[in-house]
């Protein structure tokens, strides 16, 4: 319990870092989605089926605490962790280049995927204008705070890893 209660903190104070200073160097309206590099990098580490979790409890924090349409990031963040997790067996886990890679990834799927919602949804936008002003900042943004987040996220596993021994 007292590990799920780690992870909650630090999911919380992701969410609470993503929303209140990263507004102040967005470009654009884009930046990071430190709950997108979570969810990523805790499949990377944990595996699919608590990857699919921790995306699905990530993402339900952002519709519910951001107002947005509810579940849109909750999928998202969801299939984001489900593939994270799929391949985690399949790959170097220690290896820098990981999360760096898989957020750019993940960040045009999530971006595509919200998209494609958007419009089935009714709203109607130039995608390829959108992308030029979103997309672009939004995956500088990855690049830069992926491993960091990545790091913290594996530094928080094995700190909740000690409270079972």
């Amino acid at each position: 319990m007292k590990a799920f209660l780690k992870w909650a903190l630090f999911v919380l104070l992701l969410y609470v870092v993503q929303t209140s200073l990263l507004p102040l160097i967005a470009f654009h309206g884009a930046s990071a989605d430190f709950l997108l590099l979570f969810a990523v990098s805790f499949g990377f580490i944990r595996g699919m089926r608590l990857g699919v979790l921790a995306g699905f409890l990530a993402g339900l924090l952002q519709d519910l605490l951001s107002g947005t349409f509810l579940g849109m990031n909750t999928l998202t963040k969801m299939l984001a962790g489900l593939i994270a997790g799929a391949l985690s067996d399949r790959v170097f886990k220690e290896q820098m280049f990981l999360p760096v890679v898989s957020s750019v990834i993940a960040a045009v799927a999530n971006y595509f995927l919200l998209a494609v919602l958007m419009l089935l949804l009714g709203y109607r936008f130039n995608l390829l204008e959108n992308a030029e002003y979103i997309l672009l900042p939004l995956i500088v943004y990855q690049l830069v705070f992926s491993y960091p987040v990545h790091k913290l996220t594996r530094q928080v596993n094995e700190w909740a890893a000690q409270e079972g021994k």
